[in-house]
């Protein structure tokens, strides 16, 4: 993180501009220990410096980098609206750390950018913190980043998220599609709601339609939906806002247990697909090679209650609900058909609900990459 601009002749002119040096420093201070928290042993060096360093684990014989980057998106809308900061850094890390899962990456470190219009300390600590949170659910190092104050090109309360991680992974565990084969199982991980995509679609209708953040979840699951759908338990205490807030689940460390267990039984994990903007039909077919395509069944899967609401309030169908967002679930991995039930079974000792959606099967044409039985 920036330790801020020295003090000189010009400080005072820099803060009539906007600037204020001593609200960065003391938001850097604020987050040292949420920073400090997600240190790995290959960490080298401490906060505040020019660059970060990290070696790489020992013992690799032929390591491969691997890396990602991403952003929040208009989700942050949400938070400003709800005045809430302390769950969006979650999402921020889960949209680059899950990315490097799927070419079987071990996520080693994460920074981040944050841009606001004016620092407040305690708001950019909270979004650090939950930065830092994401990366503990990860298993990385958050080793650097910047905030940047822009006054005059932000509102005061406005801010924006970018972040940039680097996983490793030995060059023969690479995972790169080319070991999907026809009757592979794939295998649906839940989603923990809406997660990072659609929301410039979720603000409009909820602009559309005035449903007010602060309504209560429930009730208005049972207004729109009918009092025959009942909500998720844990969202009962909850206001729509913060449902919607709910951070994207991080797969990372799952998955890669996952490989190990079909390992042990003789088995390979031989693609994942994380389930990202697009959806269903725009991320499954990324993992497979040319003369295969990705039949599922939506019935073999339950949809969360929000997806259902944001539907019913939009008008969406099914359809348009799975391939705007992910339609309730947040991955998919192929596995060879009989290593189905020890993938579900490694899944549930993390406490993922996990359903075996479908088949990876031979196609000739290219339109047939993805169906929907």
């Amino acid at each position: 993180m920036s330790d801020g601009v020295k003090r000189g002749g010009a400080w005072d002119a820099y803060r009539r501009a906007g600037v204020d040096i001593d609200a960065g420093e003391k938001a850097v201070e604020l987050m040292r220990a949420s920073v400090a928290a997600t240190r790995r042993p290959e960490v080298i060096g401490g906060l505040g410096g020019f660059a970060s360093a990290m070696a790489l684990p020992a013992g690799m014989r032929e390591p491969i980098l691997v890396s990602s980057t991403d952003g929040v998106g208009t989700k942050t809308g949400i938070a400003m609206a709800m005045g809430r900061y302390d769950t969006v850094g979650e999402d921020l890390v889960a949209m680059c750390a899950d990315d490097l899962v799927c070419a079987g990456a071990e996520p080693l470190f994460f920074l981040d950018y944050i841009a606001v219009g004016r620092v407040f300390p305690e708001r950019v600590a909270a979004l650090v913190a939950s930065v830092a949170d994401g990366c503990a659910l990860a298993g990385c190092s958050l080793i650097g980043g910047e905030t940047a104050e822009h006054p005059g090109l932000m509102e005061p309360g406005e801010f924006d998220m970018a972040g940039f991680c680097v996983g490793v992974v030995e060059r023969d565990r690479l995972l790169d599609g080319t070991a999907l084969r026809a009757g592979d199982a794939l295998i649906g991980i839940a989603s923990s709601g809406l997660h990072s995509n659609g929301f410039s679609l979720v603000r409009r209708i909820l602009a559309e339609t005035e449903v007010p953040l602060d309504e209560g979840y429930a009730e208005l699951v049972g207004r729109i939906l009918g009092p025959a759908t009942a909500p998720e338990p844990e969202t009962q205490p909850l206001s729509l806002g913060e449902v919607l807030l709910t951070p994207t689940r991080i797969y990372s460390k799952a998955i890669l247990k996952l490989r190990r267990a079909l390992n042990e039984a003789g088995a390979e994990l031989n693609g994942v697909a994380h389930i990202t903007g697009g959806g269903l039909p725009g991320n499954v077919p990324r993992i497979l090679a040319d003369g295969l395509g990705a039949r599922l069944d939506p019935g073999m899967w339950p949809m969360p209650s929000v997806m259902r609401l944001i539907g019913a309030l939009g008008g969406l169908s099914g359809e348009e609900l799975r391939s705007t967002f992910n339609g309730g679930l947040g991955m998919v991995c192929a596995v060879p058909a009989g290593a189905a039930g020890v993938a579900m079974a490694s899944l549930a000792q993390d406490g993922l609900a996990a359903w075996q959606i479908g088949e990876v099967v031979a196609i000739e044409a290219p339109g047939a990459r993805y169906s929907e039985s």
